[in-house]
Parts: C-alpha cells; structure tokens; sequence
C-alpha cells in the first residue's frame, strides 16, 4: 500500500512524525508532501530533525499570500505528485489551509482520502480553519475522530458511520513517545534561567488576535496584567513577532514578559511540564497542556475542544471582553481532575494505520 501525505505546519509535522512511524512498522510506503506552509526554519525544518520524520520527498515551497491562493497553489502543485505517485490513500492532518488543499485534489481525482482530526468544530464559520474542517469532512472517505464529541458531531452531519474511526489523538502519541526524549536532551529551563522560577508559558498567533491593533493592545496589556502576578514566557510566532514591530508594541511589555524565539517540539515539551499554567490560543497547545496536567487559559471566543471547558482544565478569554488575569487567578485556584480519558490510550497513529490497511483490501 502506498500514502501520499500532504503536511504544511507545526502541529501536522508533530503528528506525522508518529503515524509515519505506524506506517513503516507496518511496511507502508508513504510519500511526503511538506506545502511550505510553515517557512521559518524554527518552525519547520526543526521538527523534521528532532523527531526523525523522514525528509519530504517534495517541497512545495507556498507560503504567504491570500487564503484562496494558497490553497489554489497547493492544490496545483499537489495534485501533479498525486498523479506520479497513484497512491491507495492520501492522508491529511488538520484544519489548515494544505490540509483543505490535499483533499480536494485526491476528491477530485477519485483517491481514497483519510482526514486525521476529524469531526471538530468551534461552529465560528469566520475562522478560516472552520470551513477547512467541515469541508476536509465532508469530502475525505475515512475520518478519524479524536474524541467521543468529534464522533457524534460527524453524525449528526449525515456523515456515514462505517466511514468513522474513533482513534483517540495522536497528539497525546506524540506527548508520550518524545516527552522522555525531551527529558534527557532539552536544556531550555536551564538556559532560560527558569529553574527556580514559576512561570506561566503563551503563546499567541492567530489572525484575528494579532493583525488587529485593538486586540493584540488588549492582549500585550492583560498580559502585562498577568506578568505582575506570574512571570510570562513567550515563544514569538512570526506573525506575532511581525505585528508587534508594525504596531511598536514591544517597548509596551512588561520585563516580566520573557520573548524567545520559536522553539522546537521537544524544547516545548519541556517548557510546558515545567510550567504552573499554559496561556494559548492555539488549538493544539490546548489538548498539551491538559496532557501536561496544566490549566490552560485560551484567548479566544470558542474552542474546537469542548470536552476541556467542560472539566474547567480550559478557561476562554474572549478577546476585548474579559480578563486574562482573572482567568489566570482562577485557573491556578482550581482543583481539577487529571484522571480522567480525553484523548485515547496514546495508540491513535496506529489505529490510524491499521484503519488505512483494513479499509485498502
């Protein structure tokens, strides 16, 4: 059986590197397609070094640009591999705009398509990654939901059942199987001097939190606000970094606001276990920090993972509305339970894969 995988971006390289691994246990032939979406080599090219991914056999090099045309150019250029290679399946992760991309051109060429995070939503049909979702969904043939909540909203789609997988999530495979690595060979505390000090680890990149001057003020104040009660470190996305230069908010930081460079997945293990609480509004930090028995705090006005508010292991700050501090306060206060199963039994990327040979016969 031959894959063809289409990745572009942090989180789909953290989660290929183990289900590329199921694979290759099992004798799959994958083809790996990087979009290029993510071209800072900190936030890219040092996951593929950390973890072992194999190296892409293709480089798309698209980034930047409008949404429609980068998901036109991807859809292009992938499409030409997936004619060379003729796989059995093509695998995409995500909400991303590769990921849309991907399964377009396998739908439109009859491949089988499998769609790895399946059946979430924030139902903000605003956020770019929303439509990406429900679109991916509805035209892959095989969805692998993460959690119970996934599964059932796939249902009440009109999605057919013998077309879902509930595999648990491979995020938590990834938290497991490098978490010991991150142990023995990362020496961000040390070289960050956080050893002895309690911190709060942020991090902040969407669109709609940082291109907007109002918001990323609000944001670089609250967290200012923050800073006054725990000590803040923030690895800068790029995009982040760029607004708050075009905005001339970094002279408006606290000291106690700690910005670094983007880190690699193993540094970031270390930077979340060692942490007293997680502010993000990343979707993927949101399910880490629980799998690090932290509370989280997520700036943002919805989430795709439901299941986290529910338990009060996560704790929305809408943006311009309420106060992260408060949030924050009220996060380290809380006594949440850890035991309980979210996110599978950290064996997701090889039900993943045994899922795609089952279904090839």
């Amino acid at each position: 059986m031959k894959v063809l995988t289409v990745i572009g971006a942090r989180p789909q390289f953290i989660k290929a590197a183990v289900v590329s691994k199921a694979l290759k246990e099992r004798e799959v032939e994958e083809f790996l397609v990087h979009s290029g979406q993510h071209f800072d080599e900190n936030m890219s090219k040092v996951f593929f070094d950390e973890m072992g991914i194999p190296k892409p056999q293709a480089n798309l090099g698209i980034s930047g640009g409008t949404h429609g045309s980068m998901t036109g150019q991807i859809l292009i250029e992938v499409e030409k591999f997936m004619m060379e290679q003729k796989p059995d399946w093509v695998l995409v992760y995500g909400d991303t705009n590769s990921t849309l991309a991907g399964s377009l051109a396998a739908s439109k060429l009859n491949i089988s398509c499998a769609h790895v995070e399946a059946g979430l939503r924030s139902d903000n049909r605003k956020m770019p990654e929303e439509i990406n979702r429900i679109l991916t969904d509805h035209a892959s043939d095989l969805l692998f939901a993460p959690t119970e909540i996934a599964h059932k909203r796939l249902l009440s789609e009109g999605v057919s059942d013998d077309k879902i997988v509930r595999t648990g999530d491979v995020m938590l495979d990834a938290s497991m199987t490098f978490g010991k690595v991150a142990q023995e060979n990362s020496t961000i505390i040390e070289d960050l001097g956080l050893k002895e000090l309690p911190f709060a680890l942020c991090t902040i990149h969407r669109a709609e939190n940082v291109d907007r001057l109002t918001t990323l003020e609000w944001i670089v104040e609250e967290l200012n606000q923050v800073s006054k009660t725990i000590n803040l470190v923030v690895p800068l996305h790029p995009r982040t970094k760029a607004k708050l230069e075009q905005f001339s908010l970094f002279q408006k930081l606290s000291s106690n606001v700690m910005l670094i460079d983007p880190v690699g997945f193993l540094d970031m293990l270390e930077l979340q276990s060692s942490s007293s609480l997680i502010i993000t509004d990343s979707g993927g930090m949101q399910k880490e920090s629980f799998f690090q028995k932290k509370p989280c705090v997520t700036i943002r006005s919805e989430t795709e993972w439901i299941e986290l508010l529910n338990g009060g292991h996560n704790r929305l700050a809408i943006p311009l509305v309420d106060s992260i501090k408060q949030k924050v306060e009220e996060a380290l206060d809380a006594s949440l339970d850890w035991s309980i199963e979210l996110y599978g039994d950290g064996h997701a990327s090889e039900e993943i894969a045994e899922a795609l040979l089952e279904k090839s016969l």
